[in-house]
């Protein structure tokens, strides 16, 4: 009987070091098992006293003993596999999504444009829960098989005669590991694209709740997430039945088996009660573990469609890393540039970037703008790169090593720590309470935090104190601040705030980042008011123009 493939392929994921853990896991388990069937057979002279079985001695007294001990040794054993089981399982659960979220953190940005947030998140979640049970059920495989081998070999020891039963055993056995395989193989797939599907209906649910009122399609929407809670049931409630199924088979086969075995020990010269009875309580030991064989093999079908997506995400390429900077700021010249998506890509030229200045990106939405901020920032490689630094030339590794002390804040991000303070110090884990209310107040969210008892401990997403969406974004550019990085883009990073309030808060942060320079998307044409250049990207050309600054009112102070 072969392995599943997610057998194979978890025991592949494992170190060297946990191997020789796994290993040792084995041998306690095969200890236990040797543990148990001496308990099953010294039952034997305890119950009929003057029976003649193997280890057994005509003193009573003594074999309750060597009972009691070998029940001892069981015992500690199974708890001391248990105890290592456990401490296997930890750490494979850390392993496996840290190796996943630490491999995704290095990835291009362009090659997960064709990938989904959902899915993304599935497999820093549930998936990897799914790979978490396939490798306990492995473990609770490794025991069963033993087990079943050290059970199966002292009957063997007691009575040949067990021989005659062994290949129905093993028919037994193979005919249960491959009943409905294929099915529960599409079944666990089926499933674990299902949850995607639910991941996409949970995702970011408050904007997707105003979405979904504002069309009133209620009904709509209950049905879809239905539907695809209903697929998740279905598949469950089949996982269940084909084990269920199985179980039933071997059940069925160990019901029959087993009075066969007396059956033809009767009718075979020689074999006493005793040796019946030993034959008996070690094949009723063994059954359990037979059922566990099945269920183990079975989870490990399941977790095939979850391994298969992990490794999908680990095999794809990474970014070398970018060495650090040396934080020398000067200015730097692009003269030719061209990347892509769009499709017909963008072409940009005679671009000046100096610290201190900044530099406004405009132009309809879907046109390239991220794109081209993205290679700017060092996030993706450009098709096409000519620069120069202090009229020397220089590669878009060069670039990428002077740009390493960056900061990128788009839209959509928001903050995952629990309070203000965390989201501060996670920028700048040095930084001074002084320094933290000193970028507050740059982005305006002194007075909210102050106003607060919690103050700097106030809960980003309390449930009384929530910051909203516009808060949030001054908190993140706080963070921007506190970073003092070589370059900064805001990617439509103040889109939450009213015209006024966003001329302030970019005002501040410039202002306080003089040797930054600033790079701002944004269909706010008012913005080109703090702008040295600004970016115009129409169709498959970056035009690069002196900003043409606009006349607008800036409030010498926040509002309270």
């Amino acid at each position: 009987m072969r392995m599943p493939l997610a057998g194979r392929g978890l025991l592949a994921l494992l170190p060297r070091a946990e191997r020789v853990s796994v290993l040792l896991y084995a041998l306690l388990a095969a200890g236990a098992a040797v543990s148990g069937s001496l308990s099953a057979v010294l039952l034997v002279p305890l119950v009929q006293p003057g029976k003649a079985v193997p280890f057994a001695s005509h003193d009573v007294a003594v074999n309750a003993a060597w009972f009691a001990l070998s029940g001892v040794a069981f015992a500690l054993l199974r708890w001391q596999s248990a105890r290592l089981g456990a401490a296997q399982v930890a750490r494979f659960a850390v392993r496996l999504r840290g190796d996943v979220h630490a491999h995704l953190l290095h990835v291009p940005v362009p090659s997960l444009a064709g990938t989904s947030s959902a899915e993304i998140a599935n497999v820093l979640t549930y998936n990897g829960e799914s790979l978490v049970q396939g490798f306990s059920a492995m473990q609770q495989l490794a025991v069963a098989v033993l087990t079943s081998l050290v059970t199966v070999a002292f009957a063997f020891w007691i009575s040949p005669l067990l021989m005659l039963a062994a290949p129905v055993l093993v028919l037994v056995i193979v005919f249960t590991s491959r009943m409905a395989g294929r099915e529960h193989a599409e079944v666990s797939r089926r499933y674990v694209a299902d949850m995607t599907g639910l991941f996409w209906h949970s995702e970011d649910f408050p904007r997707r709740l105003r979405h979904v009122r504002s069309f009133g399609r209620e009904a709509a929407e209950r049905a879809s997430y239905g539907e695809v809670s209903r697929r998740l049931g279905e598949g469950y409630r089949r996982q269940l039945e084909l084990v269920s199924s199985s179980r039933f088979v071997l059940e069925l086969g160990a019901a029959l088996g087993i009075p066969l075995v007396f059956v033809l020990a009767d009718r075979w010269h020689g074999v006493d009660g005793a040796t019946l009875i030993a034959i008996g309580l070690l094949l009723g030991r063994l059954l359990p573990y037979l059922v566990s064989t099945r269920q183990g093999i079975q989870q490990l079908r399941s977790a095939e469609p979850a391994l298969a997506l992990w490794r999908r995400y680990m095999a794809l390429d990474v970014n070398a890393a970018a060495p650090r900077g040396d934080h020398t700021l000067d200015e730097v010249v692009i003269d030719h540039l061209y990347v892509k998506p769009p499709r017909e890509g963008v072409t940009l030229e005679h671009l000046a970037l100096r610290p201190g200045e900044l530099v406004l990106v405009t132009g309809d939405s879907g046109i390239g703008k991220s794109s081209l901020v993205d290679v700017l920032a060092g996030m993706a490689p450009p098709q096409a790169f000519k620069a120069t630094r202090q009229g020397a030339p220089i590669s878009y590794t060069d670039w990428r090593t002077y740009v390493a002390r960056g900061a990128y804040v788009s839209q959509g991000v928001r903050p995952w720590q629990r309070t203000v303070r965390e989201v501060l110090a996670w920028a700048d884990p040095d930084a001074t309470e002084a320094t933290l209310r000193e970028a507050l107040r740059t982005v305006g969210l002194d007075h909210r935090v102050n106003a607060s008892a919690q103050g700097l401990d106030l809960e980003v997403h309390g449930a009384q104190n929530r910051l909203s969406g516009g808060e949030l974004q001054r908190l993140m550019l706080a963070q921007v601040i506190l970073r003092r990085p070589v370059l900064a883009v805001l990617d439509e990073a103040t889109s939450a705030l009213d015209a006024v309030s966003e001329m302030a808060v970019l005002r501040g942060v410039q202002a306080s980042l003089p040797d930054t320079v600033i790079v701002v998307v944004s269909h706010r044409e008012a913005v080109a008011a703090l702008a040295t250049i600004q970016v115009r990207v129409v169709g498959n050309r970056a035009i690069v123009q002196a900003s043409q600054p606009i006349r607008t009112i800036v409030p010498s102070r926040w509002p309270a």
